[in-house]
């Protein structure tokens, strides 16, 4: 069964030590090609600055270009319920929450194609 995690922090982690870090970050750099959104990964990139450029990534198109933020959504397939759900209200807070149901949604693809391959 698939892990639930309560953050993006206990996420990264758990990606990094089920050897399933790599398959995210190439999940995310297709996810985001796919929305033609660019995200410009160092190569190597830490699990903390992968969180940190994600975020800010997803603040900028929040606050500049909104339609290709529900675009990259909707490839991503984050459901549309847990995005309503969030219960912050200030941008950045929102955007946080944002990158962590971003982030769950990609582990959940890798994570079932390494079960199933």
């Amino acid at each position: 069964m698939i892990p639930n995690y309560l953050n993006s922090a206990s996420l990264l982690a758990d990606s990094v030590e089920n050897n399933l870090y790599v398959q995210i970050v190439a999940q995310l750099e297709k996810d985001f090609g796919l929305a033609n959104v660019s995200l410009e990964l160092p190569y190597k990139v830490s699990p903390k600055n992968l969180k940190t450029i994600l975020h800010q990534k997803v603040y900028h198109l929040m606050m500049e270009r909104f339609t290709e933020y529900l675009n990259l959504l909707y490839i991503i397939d984050v459901p549309e319920k847990t995005i309503k759900d969030i219960q912050a209200t200030d941008v950045v807070d929102i955007s946080n929450e944002v990158t962590f149901l971003i982030l769950k949604r990609e582990f959940q693809k890798v994570w079932y194609k390494q079960k199933y391959a």
